[in-house]
């Protein structure tokens, strides 16, 4: 996988699709550096009844404040959802803006911006909003081993492409966020596989 100093080389010459839209919402993608090579932050996010993203795992983020930045959304919904502050975190760049299945016909637009965090903050989570938050070595990210094929819940029995990073029940990655971690792969030069098939046109 890449160092980060290939990533934000990579982000240098990235030209990032912005989409419009009448709702906002931003998340982090959260990098350090380890010996092993770079982890990225990802949370499980607690159940909650009426939450189109209930259970699934995620980058830490919301929806923006009125009067907020997309880019100031994901440093303060990061702060409030993990306990991270990226105020002196190294901004590295921005990946595509992307709808995503459920917020297509509400103008819901997502947008992902890429940190190096510094140090050695603990997590710290309210088990309300967040049942557990992990580093996850980038690395994993694209070993074959950890690639799926499956239903999940609320997708009608269709197959969806994922990615187990922990518990192989709970904590596997997929739709929108499988989508940010593709875009991210693509950028830094190490495309995921296309996995998608004929499914791909219905999570546009």
């Amino acid at each position: 996988m890449a160092t980060i100093h290939e990533i934000r080389a990579a982000f240098r010459t990235h030209s990032p699709l912005l989409l419009e839209g009448s709702t906002r919402a931003a998340v982090a993608v959260v990098l350090r550096e380890r010996a092993q090579g770079p982890e990225v932050l990802l949370i499980e996010r607690a159940e909650i009844e009426g939450d189109p993203w209930s259970g699934h795992m995620a980058f830490p983020g919301g929806r923006l404040d009125v009067g907020e930045t997309v880019e100031n959304a994901a440093r303060r919904e990061t702060h409030e959802e993990v306990g991270i502050s990226l105020h002196d975190a190294d901004p590295l760049g921005r990946l595509d803006d992307l709808t995503g299945r459920r917020s297509a016909s509400t103008g819901l637009v997502i947008s992902a911006f890429v940190f190096h965090h510094h140090g050695e903050t603990p997590l710290t989570y309210q088990p309300k909003e967040v049942r557990e938050a992990l580093w996850v070595p980038i690395s994993q990210l694209s070993a074959p081993e950890r690639h799926i094929h499956k239903p999940f819940r609320g997708t009608g029995g269709m197959a969806f492409p994922g990615i187990v990073v922990g518990h192989p029940e709970r904590q596997i990655v997929w739709g929108l966020t499988y989508r940010f971690l593709e875009v991210f792969h693509r950028v830094v030069g190490r495309p995921f596989p296309n996995r998608w098939g004929a499914i791909e046109e219905l999570v546009k």
